[in-house]
């Protein structure tokens, strides 16, 4: 039997639903999150609360999205993301920021299924695109990546602005009139 058809066995096998988080989902999106930082080994890089999830993502300026994936009504699976818009093709699409799926959840096609959904959500937006970034030394998530059809961009690179060196660059600012 192929690992696709045993996986849809064992989905079938247990209800399992992919909906957008609400503002009652704060902690379950902030418990994969932590989860998440655990499983790459940098639980301690997380500064953000159940309280600053529910105020930036479901107050009243949303910063993201995220949609759950739940097994027998528990939360397994988060795919948290936010509006991205191109230029060069004058379009919509959307920044993966996190996928997680725990561990117990694994092998039933829900990081798929998220992705899926998020393109989905995207494309009825009028968006044409998904981007998102892996760490270097990630290896397992860049072959999901691959499998699940994103393609790795050699002619990008991510830079990063951060901590005293952001607070530095936005102080020298000139003031903006509003």
């Amino acid at each position: 039997m192929s690992e696709a058809m045993s996986r849809e066995r064992r989905a079938a096998a247990r209800p399992v639903t992919v909906r957008l988080a609400g503002p009652a989902d704060a902690a379950a999106v902030y418990a994969l999150v932590v989860e998440l930082a655990g499983a790459r080994g940098v639980s301690h890089k997380v500064a953000s609360s159940v309280e600053d999830i529910a105020r930036d993502g479901f107050g009243a300026d949303p910063a993201f999205e995220a949609l759950l994936a739940e097994l027998d009504g528990a939360p397994v699976g988060l795919c948290l993301f936010f509006g991205s818009y191109s230029t060069w093709r004058g379009r919509r699409g959307l920044y993966v920021q996190d996928l997680v799926v725990r561990e117990c959840a694994r092998g039933l096609g829900l990081g798929e299924r998220l992705l899926a959904a998020a393109a989905a959500l995207c494309a009825a937006r009028g968006g044409c695109y998904l981007r998102l970034s892996v760490e270097a030394g990630n290896t397992a998530a860049q072959r999901f990546y691959r499998r699940a059809g994103l393609e790795h961009s050699a002619a990008e690179q991510i830079y990063l602005l951060e901590d005293a060196a952001f607070d530095a660059l936005a102080a020298g600012a000139e003031s903006i009139p509003s």
